[in-house]
Order: C-alpha cells, then sequence, then structure tokens
C-alpha cells in the first residue's frame, strides 16, 4: 500500500512543499518520488533474501519492520520546502524502501516455512493477493489522506509500521535453521550497481532530450543502458563462479521456477502499465469529462478503480486453495488468458466510455491477476529445497518489483510516442480556434508530451497551469478563458491522441499476457518441495548440497 500511496498524492505533496512539479528542472522530483522507492526494492529483495537465508528470516523481517517505521516517521515530519523538501522525501522513501524489502524478501519464504504443501497455496495467495491489492488500496487511500493533509499521507504508515514491529517481534519463530556463510561481496555490488543503472536509465529515458519526445537518443541514457547490461552480464559470469552467490542461477534448471518467474516479471510489467494508463485515463480525461473537478480527480479515480481490487481479493484466496488440490498451473494460466481479454475489451472501449463495461472489465483484470499470482508464488516457491527459500523468495520478488519498475520506462514511452504524433497539432489548433495568438498556442503545443502527460498524472488542468504562467488570459474574454480552463476543454482536445496512445499501450499489453500465459503454460508438473532433500527432477545441485 506504502508503495503506491505517494503516487496518487503527489499533486498534494507537491503543493505542501512548496514546489511545482511541472517546472522546469523539477519533473525529476516527481520521477524520484514515484521510482526511487521501486528502484531500491528491485534491486535489494534478492540481497536481503540471501541474509535471511544466512541469518534468520525473521530476524531479518523484523529488522525491516523497524526500519520501515522510523522511516515512516522521518517521512511525516519533513521540515523543508521546495527542492530541499522534495530531497528530504526522496531520501526517507529510498530508506523506507530498504525496510520493505527486508519484508518483501523474506515474507513468502517464512510462509513456504510455516505451512506444509498442501495449506501453502491458500497461505501464500492470502499473502500475495494483500500484497497486490494494497497497491491499488493505496491509490484510494492516498486521495482521501491527501484531501486531509499532505502529511497525513505518511502518518497512516507511523501506526501500522510500530504496530507490526512490535506484532512481530513478539509473535514470529523461526522455523527454519539459517546457514552461516560468506556473502558474496562481488554479487552484490555488480548486481545493485548493474540493476540500478539500468533501471536509472530506463526512468531517464522517458524525458525529452534535444528535439525529442523522449530521450532514448541521450548519451548517458544509452550509456546507462548498456553499462547496466553489461555489468548484468558480469554478474551472471560471477555467480557460476563463486562458492556461495547470491543469486542462485542454478534455481533456473527448475523448471517451475523459471517459468513462474518469467510469467510474474511479464505480468508485473503489464500490472505496472495498466496502474499508470488507467489514473491518466481516468484523471485527465474521464473525470473531468463527466464533471469533476481536476482537483478532486485523484480521489475519483482510486475509488472508481475498486472493482480492480475487489477481482485480486476475491480469486487470489479462492485460486491458492483450489490450486493446493488441483496444482498451479491450469489457474495460473487460465487468469492471465482472462487478463490479456480484459486488456483488450479496454483496448475496444472509447474513451468516454460507460462506467458498467469499465468496471466489469477492471473487475476481470484483478480476477485475472489473481488466479495468476497465488498459484505462481506457490509453485515457485514450492519448486526450491527449502534452504534455498530466502533467495528464491528474493529473486521472486526482484523480477516483480523490476517489472513495475520497467512498466513506467515502457508504457510512458509507448504513450508518449503516440501522442508526439498528434498532440501538438490539435493542441495549437485547438487553442488559436478559442483565441488563444498563434505564438502562445504553438508555444504551449511544442511542450513536450510528457509535461502534458505528467499533469493529467498528476490531477491538474495542464490549460489552466501553462496558460496562467503568462498573460495570454488578458487577452481573452471571461467566456473564453471560462471554456479553456473548464472541465471539458482539454479531455475533449486530446482524447483522439491519447486513444491513439491507449491502444499502442494496451495492445503491447495483451501480447504480454499471452507471452505469460504461455511461459506459465510450461511451467510443467512437480512435486513441491517440502524440505532439503531433493525429488528426483531436481538438478544436481540439489542433491549436492
Amino acid at each position: 500500500m506504502d508503495a503506491s500511496i505517494v503516487i496518487i498524492s503527489l499533486p498534494a505533496i507537491f503543493r505542501g512543499i512548496g514546489l511545482d512539479p511541472l517546472a522546469a528542472g523539477n519533473i525529476g522530483y516527481l520521477l524520484w518520488m514515484i521510482l526511487g522507492y521501486l528502484l531500491v526494492s528491485a534491486v535489494l529483495v534478492v540481497v536481503l533474501g540471501r541474509l535471511g537465508d544466512m541469518f534468520g528470516r525473521v530476524r531479518i523481517y523484523n529488522l525491516g519492520f523497524l526500519v520501515f517505521a522510523c522511516a515512516s516517521v522521518a517521512l511525516s515530519l519533513d521540515p523543508f520546502r521546495a527542492g530541499a523538501g522534495a530531497l528530504w522525501l526522496i531520501l526517507w522513501r529510498i530508506v523506507q524502501a530498504f525496510g520493505g524489502s527486508m519484508l518483501t524478501a523474506n515474507s513468502a519464504a517464512i510462509l513456504t516455512d510455516a505451512f506444509p504443501a498442501r495449506q501453502r497455496g491458500m497461505a501464500l495467495g492470502i499473502n500475495q493477493i494483500t500484497a497486490l491489492a494494497g497497491q491499488f488500496l493505496g491509490l484510494l487511500a492516498g486521495g482521501l489522506l491527501a484531501a486531509v493533509d499532505w502529511r497525513a499521507v505518511f502518518w497512516v504508515s507511523v501506526p501500522v509500521s510500530v504496530t507490526g514491529t512490535i506484532w512481530s517481534y513478539l509473535s514470529l519463530r523461526e522455523t527454519a535453521a539459517g546457514g552461516r556463510g560468506r556473502i558474496d561481496w562481488l554479487g552484490n555490488i555488480t548486481f545493485a550497481t548493474g540493476a540500478g543503472i539500468l533501471l536509472a536509465g530506463i526512468t531517464y529515458g522517458i524525458q525529452p532530450y534535444g528535439g525529442h519526445a523522449t530521450g532514448w537518443t541521450n548519451p548517458w541514457v544509452l550509456a546507462g543502458l548498456i553499462g547496466g547490461v553489461l555489468l548484468l552480464l558480469g554478474f551472471c559470469v560471477t555467480e557460476t563462479r563463486v562458492a556461495e552467490p547470491m543469486f542462485r542461477l542454478s534455481l533456473f534448471r527448475v523448471r517451475a521456477f523459471a517459468a513462474g518467474n518469467l510469467a510474474a516479471l511479464l505480468t508485473a510489467i503489464a500490472r505496472g502499465g495498466l496502474q499508470f494508463m488507467l489514473i491518466i485515463w481516468l484523471q485527465g480525461i474521464w473525470l473531468p469529462l463527466h464533471g469533476y473537478d481536476f482537483e478532486d480527480t485523484p480521489l475519483w479515480a482510486g475509488i472508481f478503480m475498486l472493482p480492480l481490487t475487489l477481482g485480486f481479493l476475491i480469486a487470489g484466496p479462492l485460486s491458492g486453495y483450489l490450486s493446493d488440490r488441483f496444482g498451479a498451473r491450469l489457474f495460473s494460466t487460465a487468469g492471465l488468458i482472462v487478463v490479456a481479454g480484459s486488456f483488450l475489451g479496454l483496448l475496444a472501449l472509447p474513451v468516454n466510455f460507460a462506467y458498467g463495461p469499465f468496471a466489469t472489465l477492471l473487475f476481470l483484470n484483478g480476477f485475472g491477476q489473481g488466479m495468476f499470482s497465488a498459484p505462481n508464488t506457490s509453485s515457485v516457491m514450492g519448486s526450491v529445497p527449502a534452504r534455498y527459500r530466502g533467495v528464491a523468495s528474493g529473486m521472486r520478488s526482484t523480477f516483480q518489483n523490476s517489472g513495475t519498475a520497467l512498466s513506467i520506462g515502457v508504457f510512458f514511452s509507448l504513450m508518449v510516442s503516440g501522442l508526439a504524433s498528434s498532440l501538438p497539432s490539435t493542441l495549437s489548433s485547438g487553442l488559436q480556434a478559442h483565441g488563444v495568438p498563434v505564438g502562445t498556442a504553438h508555444e504551449v503545443a511544442s511542450l513536450p508530451p510528457v509535461s502534458t502527460l505528467f499533469a493529467t498524472f498528476l490531477g491538474n488542468n495542464p490549460i489552466g497551469h501553462l496558460l496562467g504562467s503568462g498573460d495570454t488570459p488578458a487577452h481573452l474574454t471571461a467566456a473564453q478563458r471560462a471554456t479553456l480552463t473548464g472541465h471539458t476543454f482539454f479531455p475533449q482536445l486530446v482524447s483522439g491522441p491519447f486513444h491513439h496512445g491507449l491502444t499502442i499501450v494496451f495492445g503491447v499489453a495483451a501480447g504480454m499476457a499471452l507471452a505469460s500465459a504461455l511461459a506459465s503454460a510450461l511451467r510443467g508438473g512437480h512435486e513441491p518441495v517440502g524440505d532439503d532433500t531433493p525429488k528426483g527432477s531436481y538438478p544436481a545441485y540439489a542433491r549436492k548440497g
């Protein structure tokens, strides 16, 4: 929940610290507020899962709650304003992500240790679906709390994390023996550096560079992408040559583990794209067209997306329970086919849709993801020997978190590319038709599409924001000003270009869901591993210990 609660609250947060997120130079603060948490989570979970294997999963989990609680308190007490205030929040969000990674890296391993194979799918299903539902409940909570006070967005984490810290220290016990070992420093450094540089390069790739709508031709971005890939390749070589690797590549010889993680990665990319595109669609176009003030759209976007969460909550525990009896492959694969179908349904909707079909498609998407996530997690975690569950849990979380971070770069780039082809001319002609001088209309239309995209993402009226910074309103009549800054002018103006971009985004997402379904179908059947005694189908590393 805390990973997403900030996303919907960014307008209130930036107003609270006195920073215009769309002003020149401030878009970096905006991106790192969203992505800092995701990048740290993607990079550190494997390391922390390995430390759980070595020093005790409950011990690392409990420490994670403590770190998370301290960071939550610090976030709610931001003493600065403007850029310094934004940097304070970004720094402590990174610390908070460190604590959150200690939790997510070990939670699935703790549950896998505690539950027998016949109950594991149900237990992991509840855990996994609660986490995924929290991502969307965070959007609703952020909208509600931001309307009260921007600090309340961070206050809500304090009692939860403090209570969780005390509860976990009092109630959790180690059920698996930790094994002392050496830390793979070279592997840790190459993985963290390579993954961090690669994901940061993708992040900056969505920002404009020179005369281009995106930054994929920026030499620094290219250097980050190439350098990150080379470091990760070096990491893979390193991990095959050290006695105690942090990223146990030999686990990928287990077909259920490899196929399940590939399916999870592709699904996470598609899910992340869905989340951001729905926010932009609702906040920037649909809600204003239906009479909602731009300032109120973050809250209502969270409310109108609740069918997605409902689908998660219903399907997750149910499919987890059934997969314990009938196997994971059927439910995981069928769920992803439902997800792909819902994407195609969303693609077919008009921009100004009727809510009933939209809500139905959201519910089906959430239901399909719930059908997939719980059995897939159970399959992945049950396919490895017990002593590797911490690192396996971290590897699973890495794929999932990396997919979410990658989705931002992939889908924002696709959307920006779709907008760049038609948005400038549409904006220019639309503004001129309502009395805006030609020079000003061209100036507004020449701004990077990503600025307009982020304005809608933040629940701002881009036209009012852009025109309000100059003397253009003085040349307009009262009726023209009211039309330009009203609820419907901007949404109607960009609905055509936006739908073009949306078609590309949801088409790619549907393709990823189908590819994920194929990977899930190829996982094969397997017997869950309940202890360190390997089954006959497992590779030599398991028998060698």
